[in-house]
């Protein structure tokens, strides 16, 4: 897991972050970005990527890493600016703020998937980063920690689409509450199951 970070230390840099996003499939909520600055010899206490880890174990990751970490961000795009340059825009425009949002500068960026950001800082994009480097798994975990935290209150605000069980993804309950409701404002109104309700 501390591969890409031993080659960019290898490298000369010194102040290497993981980037990860949560939330592009859902129909509702924002989308997410963490990035992370792990000290070299971070304790892996089982950073994965979040996605196969069960709540629980996320949440306390979340605090071990937040407590330990050189530096932890999130930035986030809306749901109505996914719905005006799209989900991946969104996305990387999310990843470009958690980045900007570091107290510790980074002078290198390891980010999850196909895409690098616009940022002049030296970086790489890394396919299925989440479960190859330790310091975007565990971006993959805040990220996804503050997500699902944000859904709760929007549950609180929006109780008829029961955000806090699914988050806002496509499940069969949450498509047949948006065909009964109709949208409210926190939905992706470009996205197929909302658009047109």
């Amino acid at each position: 897991m501390w591969f890409f970070e031993n080659e960019a230390f290898k490298n000369g840099y010194r102040s290497i972050a993981g980037i990860d996003e949560a939330g592009r499939g859902p129909l509702a909520g924002p989308v997410v970005s963490a990035a992370v600055i792990l000290h070299p010899g971070f304790p892996d206490c089982g950073i994965n990527d979040s996605k196969k880890l069960s709540p629980a174990r996320r949440k306390q990751l979340f605090s071990l890493i937040v407590d330990n970490a050189i530096a932890v961000s999130t930035g986030m795009a809306s749901s109505s600016e996914i719905d005006e340059i799209n989900i991946l825009r969104a996305s990387l425009k999310s990843m470009k703020r958690a980045a900007a949002g570091l107290a510790v500068p980074p002078d290198y960026l390891l980010i999850d998937g196909k895409f690098t950001i616009d940022s002049n800082i030296s970086q790489k994009a890394v396919v299925k980063g989440d479960s190859k480097s330790i310091s975007i798994a565990a971006a993959s975990i805040v990220a996804k920690v503050t997500r699902d935290t944000l859904m709760a209150c929007l549950h609180d605000r929006y109780p008829a689409y029961n955000f806090k069980q699914h988050k806002g993804y496509p499940t069969k309950a949450h498509r047949a509450a948006i065909v009964k409701y109709g949208a409210c404002p926190e939905h992706r109104k470009t996205f197929k199951g909302v658009r047109g309700v």
